[in-house]
Parts: C-alpha cells; sequence; structure tokens
C-alpha cells in the first residue's frame, strides 16, 4: 500500500439517492450530512445543484451548516450546471465527462473534441469564479486507456485539482483496476480519486484495488447505496483500510452501526442481516462449532471486536446451534440441566427453528426446557 493518508469522499447525498425509489427529504439531507461531518468524514459530495429548486435549496442549507467536510456539489460540462453550483455557496464542483466510446456516442454524438472543448470551457468558467475543480471520467473502465489518460492530463492542465477514475457500470475486477489506475495514477500529478459500482460485487474491492495503485481519494455511500447495485460502502472500505492495511482515516468507526441505521431510516431500504459490518448477523454466531469458539474466545470466529464499529457480538440459538450453547445461554438463566435434558432441549430447538424460519428468543428457549426446572428456575 502506497498510501497512507485516504481521503473518504462520501456521496449518500449524491450517487447513493440516485438509487431508485430515494427520496431523502431535507431534514434528512441535513441529518446525514452532520453525521458524517461529525464522524471525521473529509468530503461530502452533497448532490446535483441544476436539478432544480428544491434540490439547491437543500445544497444551500447545508452549506449554511458550516460543516468541517470540504463539500462538493456534481455537475455535467456546461456552464448552467457550475451557475447552478455557485448559486448554492459551493466552493468545490465535480464536473463529469463521457469518456468511453459508449457514452461518448450516447451524449456527445462521438464528438469527442467537442466533449474537450465543453470540458475546457467549463473549468475555466468554474475557476475564474472562483471556484476548486475535480474532474471525473464517466466509464472510465471502458474507456481507452491512451484516450483516458489525455482527458485527464488535459483536466489537469487547464487546473483540475483531481481526476475521478469511474467504474461507472461495474464491470472491473481488482487485478484490472490495480492495472488502469496505476497507469493513470503514474501519468498524473494531480490525485486519482476512485468510484466504483457494485453490479458485479465488487465494488468494494475495486475501491481498495485503485487505493493499492496510487489513488488517494475513494467514493463510498453509506451501505452502500446507490443506483442499480449500489457503490462501494462507506463502512466496509473504512474498515477494510484500518484491518488490512493499517490506514487510519481518522473516521470515528464505533458510530458507523448508528450511521448506518439512519441512512437506512431515511432511504427506507432495510440493511440485510448478512451485510458486511453493520448486517444483524455480521457478529451473530448460532451454529455450533462457531459458538462453542465465541464461548472460548471471540477471536475464533470474529475479524475484529464488534464494539470497533458499535456492535457486541450476539450467540443465536438455532437449528444449527449445539449443546454447548444452550447449555450456556440456560446457565445464564439459573438453569442446569442433566446431559440428557440438554439434549432432549437442543432436539426441541431444532425443531422449532426449522418450523419458525428462524432462530429462537430466550423465552422461547426457556419454554422448552422440562416443566419441573422450568418451575424450579421461576420459583428462584
Amino acid at each position: 500500500m502506497k498510501n497512507n493518508l485516504i481521503q473518504i469522499n462520501d456521496t449518500t447525498l449524491r450517487d447513493g439517492e440516485q438509487a431508485a425509489g430515494i427520496a431523502f427529504n431535507l431534514e434528512e439531507k441535513i441529518a446525514i450530512a452532520t453525521f458524517l461531518d461529525a464522524i471525521g468524514v473529509q468530503e461530502l459530495e452533497v448532490g446535483i445543484p441544476a436539478m432544480g429548486q428544491e434540490e439547491a435549496e437543500a445544497i444551500r442549507a447545508i452549506v449554511d451548516l458550516g460543516l468541517q467536510a470540504k463539500l462538493l456539489g456534481w455537475n455535467r460540462a456546461n456552464r448552467s450546471d457550475i451557475q447552478a453550483s455557485l448559486d448554492c455557496g459551493l466552493q468545490r464542483v465535480h464536473v463529469s465527462v463521457p469518456v468511453s466510446e459508449i457514452q461518448i456516442a450516447a451524449k456527445f454524438h462521438g464528438q469527442w473534441r467537442v466533449m474537450l472543448a465543453r470540458l475546457r470551457d467549463v473549468i475555466q468558467f468554474a475557476r475564474d469564479s472562483g471556484l476548486a475543480v475535480a474532474v471525473g471520467g464517466e466509464d472510465s473502465s471502458r474507456a481507452d486507456p491512451a484516450f483516458l489518460q489525455d482527458v485527464a492530463g488535459l483536466a489537469q492542465e487547464w487546473g483540475a485539482f483531481r481526476f475521478r477514475f469511474c467504474d461507472t457500470v461495474g464491470i472491473l475486477d481488482p487485478l484490472m483496476t490495480h492495472q488502469k489506475v496505476r497507469q493513470l495514477v503514474s501519468h498524473l500529478a494531480i490525485p486519482v480519486e476512485m468510484h466504483t459500482h457494485n453490479d458485479l460485487g465488487l465494488a468494494t474491492a475495486n475501491a481498495l484495488a485503485g487505493i493499492q495503485a496510487g489513488a488517494v481519494s475513494v467514493n463510498t455511500t453509506v451501505n452502500g447505496l446507490g443506483e442499480r447495485a449500489g457503490n462501494a460502502a462507506l463502512e466496509e472500505v473504512v474498515m477494510a483500510l484500518k484491518r488490512i492495511y493499517d490506514i487510519q482515516t481518522n473516521i470515528e468507526t464505533k458510530r458507523l452501526l448508528e450511521l448506518s441505521r439512519l441512512v437506512a431510516q431515511a432511504s427506507n431500504c432495510p440493511v440485510p442481516p448478512w451485510k458486511a459490518i453493520v448486517g444483524e448477523n455480521a457478529f451473530t454466531h448460532e451454529s455450533g462449532i462457531h459458538a462453542h469458539g465465541i464461548l472460548q474466545n471471540p477471536v475464533t470466529y470474529e475479524p475484529f471486536d464488534p464494539a470497533e464499529v458499535g456492535w457486541q457480538h450476539r450467540l443465536a440459538v438455532g437449528k444449527h446451534s449445539g449443546r454447548h450453547l444452550v447449555l450456556s445461554l440456560l446457565q445464564q438463566q439459573g438453569i442446569s440441566l442433566s446431559s440428557e435434558e440438554v439434549q432432549l432441549v437442543l432436539e426441541a430447538v431444532r425443531r422449532q427453528a426449522t418450523a419458525i424460519k428462524r432462530s429462537l428468543t430466550i423465552e422461547e428457549l426457556l419454554s422448552l426446557v422440562p416443566p419441573a426446572r422450568s418451575y424450579a428456575h421461576a420459583g428462584r
């Protein structure tokens, strides 16, 4: 890993909200921006000023909060978009241009010279207006490498402070990402930023591969929220950098679960229980071998202390549980059973868990204890 200072540029309020069916209201946008800032996220892409009055008012409200995080508005390569960003009070803008033949054909009728002229004009207008300008190559992953380098080099020459490599439709694997980004980084003096999508389930892996190749900034969204299959998840990128590469992003990871729940509620998108880092099952253990290991030493089946991300490990009794877990949970309730009785309870647990299609609560476990034992427990 080449870089020890990696910047998180969270785009939950832009690309995250672009997910189908997601619409944050003003209060939710302010709450999310404030929370991201409070835990130490360094940069926020707060929306698309040119979308209209309601979006612009929300962005202006976030600007007026006076957050520590740097705020960025997303723009197409035209002056009216830049003017909308200026009207919101933003000091930094991101300008996106297509760089693959597919995208240039769709948006500029294949006229790449027209696209470059537009980009140059917009960068000059934005800089003359006092804005810092970052440029993004839409569909970088499918662009001709030489053309991509030319566009990025021109953006640098015209005054951009950063170039964004976008795997717009999520078609790369980490090896290809590393190769393409390393080549781009070697040709630029300005920083490269990663923007990865999860269409093949590789957004976080590709973001990390880009960082390994020399990128120093990475786009994330909370819970991986985003268009189609989503983006690289903030919580995954931050914890992978910390645990795999020992890179501290200065983000308060103990509040990642709280942040996840805030965005899940605002987006009306529940987090899947198997979701890495913030899912309900991320530190939950049911199977007999795993639960036994956790009872002996949590390190046996947990990659890091769940307290690092606001969780605590949980032992669930269900179809896959073993004798050690059932015995331990009952002992915590003051109930001691013989070996034969534990086996009978375990068999009953497995039958009921299969019938109800979930783990059992403590109360449901206790209801399976032989009556005499339950009575003795109740009398204590």
